[in-house]
Order: structure tokens, then C-alpha cells, then sequence
């Protein structure tokens, strides 16, 4: 045998830096060591390295592949072994985008470990420098007795993991489903992720993640007002799945929406251009959910190095964007996302986008949407990795404008390549949005939907707990009837 061993630095700085690393033998296997950290969920295999490895390898040609985060450029190479007692690789990683320098930083708002990791301490030390964030937020989560290994960590700042330049805080998420098994029609109110707490928001679970007695009570608005008063950062996930979305959306409790997380689902939009054509001014996020499984970052804007009260800010104010690796800029008028754009005093309702985007994977098209509609598609060619796109565009009506990548490309973890804006809103004077129309009753029958749920099924420990629940539903239902008959 022959030890294997390499050192993985930045090539400007020279500092070695973390990454993953794919050692993969004559047979196609992965090669590791007894004691290391092995990534999770779908892709490629690999292991973890501080920025050293040293492993056990045979004679034969052994593909390697070294990543880290989205910004560095994948190191690949065929090294023959042969019966040399030791081979020393010098991996230097060169960083393809840099965004940090222009004052953008990346997170993931949503992940968690299960029962069955041993080592959550290693790894969470690892997941952030090897994913290159900024800001990782793991979270508390309960399904009847099984012991998370994520539970163990106090909501709050995590000092013990974080520096400089990688913020990591535990936060919450708050669950209720309908069915105890696994399916998609399992979520009941939904689920809420709670982050900037510092105390448990309680319950953690409702409904059958507690046990099959617990009642469908109290709903998620409650939680959502509870993490509010510690100032907390209120995020909804999976898309916007769940019978309670609507309702907080509509009622002002929410601060952004996950999109993309877990990674088994597929990129949809649909609930939350229905949220924004109700003028609801909610930006996206995104995260892995369980362990590090996606490379699926938002992007949050501080102006300069990072800091995570600027970070957090920003995403409630809509300056950000989210990806799994291309940068996507969008601008209206030179204004940013997030920003209100009022042309109301305007003869002509015509605005300018301007598109600025980045990848280092091939993509295939950049849409601009307006109100959920595709309104210009611009197709890419493979060897167009990085542009702006400039274009004047005709608004007829009030409402939003976002941009976003498409791509079958694939990257490491099996995903396809994608990136999407926060919207930025327009205002013409005229607020006769038929988008509006249609998606608000969208919601209302959906609220219907729920509200035979909540009167049939659910269980309560009284009738006020139902009452309250119906109330609040119906409630939604009346704002989005307002937007319908306005």
C-alpha cells in the first residue's frame, strides 16, 4: 500500500483551507480514512479535510476531485500509484468568483443532523469552512423520541464554532404535520424556521410529531409572534408547503420564504409567486435542510466584510439572491433587489433590467419574470460563463419583477444548476393585477381546503383551541377576499 497525502491551499493566499475530497480507486470506489468525516445525501462521494488528507491507496490509477463551496474552482486529477511507499500531492484551489469582495456573503438558513451522526461537533467545526459560509444556521427539530443529534446545541450564537469569517447559531424549527409518516401530504400547518433566538420557542412540534394524542394546537402564527419578541428571523419552509403559509404570509409574520430545501424536492416557485402577486413583499432563502446535502446558499448583502447583523438586515429587506453556485444580480432602474421602483409619474411604463450574472457550471437560459409571468428568456451558449444583460421592458401594471437561472447541468451533489433574485416591485399607478386576482383565490380555496381540515379532523383539547385555529384561518381568508373584490 501507499499513503496518499495532500495539502489543499488557496492559491492568492496560500492558506490552507478545508474542502472536500473524492479519492476514487481503480474500481470506482471512494477511498477515506477509518476516522473521517464522509459527506451526506445525494452526488458524488467524499470525505472531509481540514486541508490535509493521508490515506491508505492501492497501486493503479486513482481519480481525485477536491471541492470547496461554490466559489473555488474544482481541482481534479488522475494519479497513477505505483509500489512508492508515499505520494504527496500539492492541491492549490483558485477561487473563481469573488463575491466577498464586493461585500456578498453566503449562508444556509436551514440544516440539521439525525440520530444516526456520531460525530455533529466535528462536522458542524467543518461544514461551514468547507462550504465556504458565512453564516450557517443549524436548528433544533422534534419528531417523537428521536434524539437529533443537532438537538444537543442551546438556540443562540455558537461561539465554539464560529470566527471571523463563519457566524453559526442554532435556531429552531418549529413543525406540525397531519400524517406521522413520510409523503407529501404529510405537512399539516407547515414548517417554520425560527433563527436570531436565543431561547426555545415552545412547542417545538405539535399534532402526531409529538405522539398521536397531542393536539393540533397552537398554530404557527403563535410561534411565528413568539420568535418575533426575541427578534427573531422567521422563515418558512419547503417551498411554502402547509395549510398555514397563506395565513402568516397574508397577516405580516413572515420574513423570507425557503425555497428548495430538502434537496430531494424540486426547484418550485409556485406558492411563493402566488405569496408576491398578493403584494406580499417577501424575499427568498434557501438551505439543505438535513446535514449539508445541496450546495444551496442564499446570498445576503453587508456592503463590505462580512457582519451578521448587516447579513440578516439585508435578507429581510430583500437584497439578496439564492443559488446552488451562479452569482444572479438584478436591477431596475439602478435600483436593487428588494427596492420599490415607482414610475407612476411616467407617460411611457417602461423600466430598465439590468441582469448581471456569473457561473462557473454551463447554464441554459436567464428568464426575467414579472407577476409569476416568463416576460423575456435569453438562452446561453456553453461557452458564455459570465454577462449582463441590459433590456428595457414595458410594465403595464403594478407588481414584481425577479430573474433566474435555468440549467440541466448537474453539479457534484446531482443537482441541477439554478439561481434566483429577490423581486423588485414596481409601482405604474395601476394596481388592477390580474395575477392578484387569481392568486388570491388560489389561497382561498386552499384556506377552504384547510379549514374542513382544522373542523373535521383536527384534534383539540377544547373547542376554543379549534375556534381559535378556524378564526385565524378565516381571518386570511377575508384579506385575501379583500384583494379579490378591491
Amino acid at each position: 500500500m501507499t499513503k496518499l497525502c495532500g495539502e489543499i491551499r488557496d492559491l492568492i493566499s496560500g492558506e490552507k483551507v478545508p474542502a472536500r475530497v473524492q479519492i476514487l480507486s481503480p474500481t470506482g470506489e471512494l477511498v477515506s480514512s477509518e476516522d473521517s468525516i464522509n459527506k451526506i445525501g445525494s452526488g458524488e462521494p467524499f470525505f472531509y479535510s481540514d486541508g490535509y488528507f493521508e490515506v491508505e491507496v492501492g497501486n493503479g490509477y486513482h481519480q481525485i476531485l477536491i471541492e470547496k463551496g461554490t466559489e473555488y474552482e474544482p481541482w481534479k486529477k488522475t494519479v497513477q500509484i505505483d509500489s512508492s511507499s508515499l505520494e504527496k500531492l500539492e492541491v492549490k484551489l483558485n477561487k473563481w468568483n469573488l463575491l466577498s469582495n464586493e461585500g456578498w456573503h453566503p449562508g444556509n438558513t436551514h440544516l440539521h443532523y439525525d440520530e444516526k451522526e456520531e460525530n455533529p461537533d466535528e462536522r458542524l467545526l467543518l461544514d461551514p469552512r468547507i462550504e465556504d459560509l458565512r453564516m450557517t444556521a443549524v436548528s433544533i427539530l422534534k419528531r417523537w423520541d428521536l434524539e437529533y443529534a443537532s438537538n444537543k446545541y442551546t438556540p443562540g450564537f455558537l461561539s465554539e464554532f464560529s470566527d471571523l469569517n463563519h457566524h453559526v447559531e442554532c435556531g429552531e424549527e418549529s413543525r406540525h404535520n397531519k400524517k406521522s409518516e413520510f409523503g407529501s401530504d404529510s405537512i399539516g400547518y407547515g414548517h417554520v424556521m425560527l433563527l436570531n433566538i436565543n431561547n426555545v420557542v415552545d412547542p417545538v412540534s405539535t399534532g402526531v410529531l409529538v405522539d398521536k394524542f397531542e393536539p393540533d394546537y397552537p398554530p404557527l402564527t403563535y410561534v411565528c409572534d413568539q420568535a418575533k419578541s426575541q427578534n427573531g428571523l422567521v422563515i418558512w419552509c419547503h417551498n411554502g408547503q402547509g395549510m398555514e403559509a397563506p395565513v402568516a404570509g397574508v397577516l405580516g409574520k413572515l420574513d423570507a420564504i425557503n425555497l428548495f430545501d430538502p434537496f430531494w424536492t424540486d426547484v418550485e416557485y409556485t406558492i411563493w409567486y402566488h405569496m408576491l402577486n398578493c403584494g406580499l413583499k417577501i424575499p427568498a432563502s434557501t438551505g439543505s435542510d438535513w446535514f449539508l446535502s445541496s450546495a444551496n446558499r442564499i446570498y445576503s448583502f453587508t456592503g463590505g466584510n462580512f457582519n451578521y447583523e448587516n447579513w440578516i438586515n439585508s435578507l429581510k429587506e430583500g437584497n439578496c439572491f439564492i443559488s446552488n453556485g451562479p452569482s444572479l444580480f438584478l436591477e431596475i432602474n439602478e435600483k436593487s433587489m428588494g427596492s420599490d421602483v415607482d414610475i407612476s409619474f411616467q407617460k411611457n411604463k417602461k423600466v430598465n433590467a439590468k441582469i448581471t450574472w456569473n457561473s462557473y457550471y454551463n447554464i441554459d437560459q436567464i428568464e426575467l419574470i414579472f407577476n409569476g409571468n416568463i416576460i423575456e428568456k435569453f438562452l446561453i451558449n456553453d461557452q458564455q460563463k459570465k454577462g449582463i444583460i441590459d433590456k428595457d421592458i414595458i410594465v403595464p401594471n403594478d407588481g414584481w419583477i425577479a430573474a433566474r437561472i435555468k440549467s440541466e447541468t448537474r453539479d457534484s451533489f446531482f443537482q441541477p444548476v439554478w439561481a434566483h433574485t429577490s423581486p423588485i416591485y414596481i409601482s405604474v399607478g395601476n394596481d388592477k393585477i390580474l395575477e392578484r386576482v387569481s392568486s388570491a383565490n388560489h389561497f382561498i380555496k386552499k384556506i377552504d381546503e384547510s379549514l374542513e381540515w382544522i373542523d373535521k379532523k383536527g384534534k383539540f383539547y377544547s373547542n376554543k383551541q379549534r375556534k381559535e385555529i378556524l378564526d385565524l384561518h378565516r381571518e386570511a381568508k377575508s384579506l385575501y377576499k379583500k384583494l379579490v373584490n378591491d
